[in-house]
């Protein structure tokens, strides 16, 4: 068949093109589809779960794998990369043959991609209840599986590009915009974040240490989320937002100046998440300013899509479709003006490690990720099964539980984080603190928690409404699914390119002129016809961002000062670390006394950037369920912590802490303590290769040591178990995790040995105490080289 003549320049009629016929890969969407609705429960399941175990901590079952450090991942893996990221390839499978009126470049790589993605969030799902993890927040899968994830998503990327430049349409709208700066900055942020240097099969250590890791973990996290749970979720906006209204995009100049804005700046402002923290000020304030900025391309994106309804808006009344994306978007608006404002580091102070945060993650990934999924999962459910859906009632009903669930939750977090704020920082009129004991703040928010657990199973239970919604409509598919044939003429070699209007302004200056030419974007249909320059722009965008911000910190070494009584961890305290990443104690407590007066009054001395040198990975955390932990060294006997991890409360009334009585039953794996010290050894550690062969004997000689300490505090008694069991505690995981805390925080205020005691091959600066094996706090100051390098 043929299109129909052309008449060219000279008023001849012009060869006729013939056009191909092609038919799109549907089932491939549907894949995917039900992935997101089968992950989307998984994830609000285990969401719930850990909600109610923070009002109810035995619901734990003194089981290590369902504890809320170990769980907590594990939901935030799901609901990111498992619901989020599965509704993205839906709509992206769907939509960019569409635009590019062919096929996916490859049907196989389609499979592979689906079929890899479940396998690593499956991996996921058994390896961080088991305590394998990285502890890098949203990246704490271990380096195998980051192998895979960058497999996987090469295979994408292939396969996304491929359709882009075997198109039939020569323009490429605004939705595959966003989709572009999303592989490629997914990618950059992926390979960059997760470089480690493997200590086995399962463990790993971070290549960057102390400040850097931070400053990394926070340009990774927080561009996580602007790159995988914004920019794709934009541009299923603008698609399947138009598709639902009946209406265009409101405007075309607007989605040019949202996108690039939004890519440009939106890379710079991870900092903001370390305010106060042991990261230089300058970067900090550089990523509040950038944040700051985010309101106007945020609320662009905004905009342009609720006024995009203009004219439609009698559809949203009945339409569950637009219910969803206007709830969406306006979510989006809310939670793009929220993160700005927590940016500000006079709000920061008060809502930093609350729960306020918790709530402002939630309405971003519930209320935009969530509803815009939802919607996208029923526009698409009769289109992909053929048959009207189910039942409309069914899916309003599922929008008003959702839409009731969100705000419960979000209300009682922003109340339960102001009060957490407030109640830290709270001083009596003598100066002291106002609610010394942290305990005090856990026991007031706990209603809240009640609330959030209720929000939560709202959600949850129009979730499930949803999905027996979806089953239903499925059930009455045809026995065989009709496959329609397009028809598109292929492009033209060549083609006439965008002309450069001329300006209609007159008596003004040149300038002027200029820019009323610019702002007409004749230069951006030119881009938008080249889709590889596009993408290398939009590449230049993120790394000169990205760049500018990160060279600075490892360049100028004196960002970093040394300190010269911090020195690297013992082999059993490098063990006890790893049980304490392993365990997921990072999502409970902090490692960062932030310079503020309530904080060094309730926890000491305020943390300084040269304590972290040796920490791969850093672990300062994001979240305080309970109290910091950076000066936990030596405030404790080693008894009182063995009985903490065996039941909390008994030593601590009123904790919400579970148990973990298996502590002092699995062995200590003292062979695997050469293979770690040799990855930090490769990491610029200091050790020399005869304590790496001594670091077993060692590990047992301080590991013994903690264990005569026990038994003298407990009355001469040996650990028994609440089953009447015995049991040595010298070659358990208990001690070594003991030996950890009890080192946290306390080089600091070490005697300095003197200077001809240093090691040959010790880090400059780092000068060892005359006893690596005790913790022992000293009244000392420790001297800091305050010009650095």
């Amino acid at each position: 068949m043929q299109s129909q003549a052309s008449i060219d320049s000279s008023g001849g009629t012009a060869p006729k093109i013939a056009t191909e016929r092609f038919s799109y890969d549907d089932s491939i969407v549907r894949l995917f589809l039900f992935a997101t609705y089968g992950w989307a429960l998984v994830a609000f399941l285990v969401g719930l779960y850990i909600a109610l175990q923070l009002r109810w901590p035995s619901l734990s079952f003194g089981q290590e794998f369902l504890t809320f450090g170990r769980l907590r991942p594990l939901h935030t893996n799901a609901a990111i990369f498992a619901f989020a990221g599965n509704a993205i390839f839906t709509g992206i499978y769907y939509s960019t043959p569409r635009l590019c009126k062919t096929p996916m470049f490859s049907r196989a790589l389609s499979r592979f991609h689906f079929w890899g993605w479940q396998a690593i969030i499956v991996s996921a799902a058994i390896t961080l209840p088991l305590g394998i993890s990285q502890s890098r927040e949203y990246a704490e899968l271990e380096w195998p599986i980051d192998i895979a994830i960058a497999i996987v998503w090469v295979a994408f990327a292939i396969n996304f590009f491929g359709t882009l430049v075997k198109r039939r349409e020569r323009h490429m709208y605004v939705a595959l915009w966003f989709y572009i700066a999303t592989i490629v900055t997914v990618a950059i942020l992926h390979i960059f974040n997760n470089l480690v240097v493997p200590a086995g099969l399962f463990k790993s250590y971070s290549l960057y240490a102390g400040v850097q890791d931070a400053f990394m973990q926070w340009w990774y996290g927080h561009n996580a989320v602007a790159f995988f749970l914004t920019t794709p979720f934009l541009g299923l906006m603008y698609y399947f937002l138009p598709k639902a209204a009946g209406r265009p995009v409101f405007s075309y100049r607007l989605s040019i100046i949202h996108f690039w804005s939004l890519v440009f700046i939106y890379i710079w402002a991870g900092p903001h998440h370390l305010h106060y923290t042991a990261l230089p000020e300058w970067a900090s304030t550089l990523g509040m300013l950038f944040s700051l900025m985010l309101w106007m391309p945020s609320w662009g994106g905004m905009i342009n899509g609720l006024l995009t309804l203009r004219g439609a808006w009698h559809k949203v009344t009945t339409d569950p479709v637009l219910k969803f994306f206007v709830v969406a978007i306006t979510f989006y608006g809310m939670s793009t003006f929220e993160g700005p404002l927590l940016s500000i580091k006079a709000v920061n102070s008060l809502s930093h490690y609350t729960d306020w945060t918790i709530g402002h993650v939630h309405s971003g990934a519930l209320g935009w990720n969530g509803f815009m999924a939802f919607g996208l999962v029923y526009w698409l459910a009769p289109r992909l099964f053929q048959t009207p859906l189910y039942s409309i009632k069914l899916a309003t009903t599922h929008f008003w539980l959702a839409t009731v669930g969100i705000l419960l939750y979000v209300i009682s977090m922003y109340v339960a984080g102001v009060t957490q704020g407030l109640m830290w920082r709270a001083l009596t009129p003598e100066g002291q603190l106002a609610y010394p004991e942290f305990i005090e703040t856990t026991l007031r928010i706990l209603p809240f928690y009640i609330i959030r657990a209720i929000g939560g199973l709202l959600f949850l239970g129009g979730a499930l409404i949803g999905a027996y919604n979806l089953y239903r409509t499925w059930a009455a598919r045809p026995s065989e699914y009709e496959v329609e044939v397009h028809e598109a003429p292929p492009l033209a070699a060549s083609y006439p390119e965008e002309i450069k209007p001329e300006p209609t302004l007159v008596a003004v200056l040149e300038s002027a002129k200029k820019l009323e030419v610019f702002n007409t974007f004749w230069w951006h249909r030119r881009w938008e016809r080249k889709p590889m320059r596009f993408t290398v722009w939009t590449t230049i965008a993120v790394l000169t961002a990205s760049l500018f911000e990160i060279i600075p910190t490892f360049v100028i070494r004196s960002n970093v000062p040394t300190i010269a009584t911090v020195e690297p961890y013992t082999p059993l305290e490098l063990c006890g670390r790893d049980i304490y990443i392993e365990e997921g104690c990072y999502n409970c407590h902090s490692q960062m006394i932030r310079a503020m007066l309530a904080e060094t009054k309730r926890y000491g001395e305020y943390s300084k950037p040269g304590e972290f040198v040796y920490d791969h990975p850093f672990q300062w955390g994001s979240r305080r369920i309970g109290p910091d932990l950076a000066r936990e060294g030596g405030k404790q006997s080693t008894q009182w912590h063995v009985l903490h991890f065996e039941e909390p409360s008994q030593v601590s009334p009123g904790s919400i802490m579970p148990v973990y009585a298996h502590l002092m039953k699995k062995p200590l794996d003292f062979a695997g303590i050469p293979a770690r010290m040799r990855a930090m050894q490769a990491l610029g550690v200091p050790y020399s290769d005869d304590e790496v062969k001594s670091s077993i004997e060692d590990a047992k000689e301080q590991a013994a040591t903690f264990a005569a300490e026990f038994i003298a505090q407990n009355g001469d008694s040996p650990y028994v178990t609440p089953g009447g069991k015995v049991i040595d505690l010298g070659d358990r995981q208990a001690i070594a995790l003991i030996a950890y805390l009890q080192r946290m925080g306390t080089d600091l205020f070490k005697e300095p040995a003197p200077e001809t005691e240093k090691k040959v091959g010790q880090a400059e600066g780092a000068v060892p105490s005359t006893d690596k094996k005790t913790a022992a706090v000293t009244s000392g100051a420790a001297t800091s080289n305050e010009g650095g390098h």
